[in-house]
């Protein structure tokens, strides 16, 4: 991996993923480019100065010589900030997604800013303390109350949370991305486990959650006009789009062994409420992305395991 130098003309520089190239060496001539993405990670657009003395030609000279990446192949490394295409001139602030830390039983663990994962009945049994937000049951997550929630919409104070959301900017579909290796998604409202879209070369698993199709997951954000307590907990300030909710259950590989523990991760002495324990961990991120607009989060969770 380089960098390319960008101080003359411009360079294209494309490869095909992974799973593409997969694709291509079938052979079977179902292969068939029908998206492709753009992205403008490395980009400084500070570096724009309307000030410059040699004129307008110049103003964005910094960040069109800003060197760039090499394209590769892994799809879980690059493309983080995407571009997006939106023909309305009149808008002032564009829809993020932001984690819900205001709802007790969405939260993260406060000591780590993080979602603590209880892999095994055993751990489980250690959580005696209720008033710890932040735990998620890997093993019988239906029994737990606490869940992962993303919230959308525009996160400003200058328009009114009383404003409905513009149609075109609300997210109707979510991508989530986690490691295959270490659990699964499961429904909040212990419906079960959701179906897995693809898993890629890297074990890493894509959900596709849609609006009015996986109520379980994507519902729409109560207006904060509206007595649904819900809305007064939403971590967006302005106008809201929709929310996504989700649990975690634990892979059989974290329950009934300890490898991927001492392969991927250490050892961690915490208090669940049955005094302080050491446990072994692993450290991963769940993330989320908007189909429609782009916006991404990574959301840190850390899978615990009795010792």
């Amino acid at each position: 991996m380089g960098f390319l130098d960008n101080s003359g003309d411009i360079i294209l520089d494309a490869v095909l993923t992974d799973t593409g190239r997969h694709r291509l060496a079938r052979g079977d001539g179902s292969f068939r480019i029908a998206k492709f993405a753009l992205g403008d990670d490395e980009i400084n657009y500070q570096l724009y100065d309307k000030n410059n003395a040699s004129g307008s030609a110049y103003y964005d000279l910094s960040i069109l010589q800003t060197p760039v990446l090499e394209a590769f192949t892994n799809n879980t490394s690059l493309m983080k900030s995407k571009l997006i295409s939106i023909p309305r001139t009149n808008l002032l602030y564009l829809p993020v997604v932001r984690l819900n830390t205001k709802v007790s039983t969405t939260a993260p663990y406060s000591a780590l800013n993080s979602h603590l994962v209880l892999v095994d009945n055993s751990t489980e049994l250690d959580y005696t303390d209720t008033t710890l937000q932040g735990i998620l049951l890997g093993e019988n997550p239906g029994n737990g109350s606490n869940f992962i929630r993303a919230d959308q919409g525009l996160d400003t104070t200058e328009i009114p949370a009383s404003f409905p959301l513009d149609a075109d900017l609300v997210e109707t579909q979510y991508i989530v991305e986690m490691d295959n290796r270490l659990g699964q998604i499961y429904a909040p409202t212990g419906a079960g486990l959701a179906k897995v879209s693809f898993i890629d070369d890297d074990q890493i698993a894509s959900y596709y959650f849609t609006l009015n199709t996986d109520t379980a997951y994507v519902k729409p954000t109560p207006n904060a006009l509206q007595t649904d307590a819900s809305a007064a907990g939403n971590q967006i300030s302005g106008p809201r789009g929709t929310i996504l909710q989700l649990k975690i259950k634990a892979s059989i590989d974290l329950n009934s062994s300890t490898f991927l523990f001492t392969q991927l991760g250490d050892t961690y002495n915490v208090n669940l409420g049955a005094g302080p324990a050491d446990y072994y961990y692993i450290d991963s991120t769940i993330r989320i992305s908007g189909a429609t607009t782009g916006y991404r989060i990574d959301i840190p969770v850390r899978f615990l395991k009795k010792q």
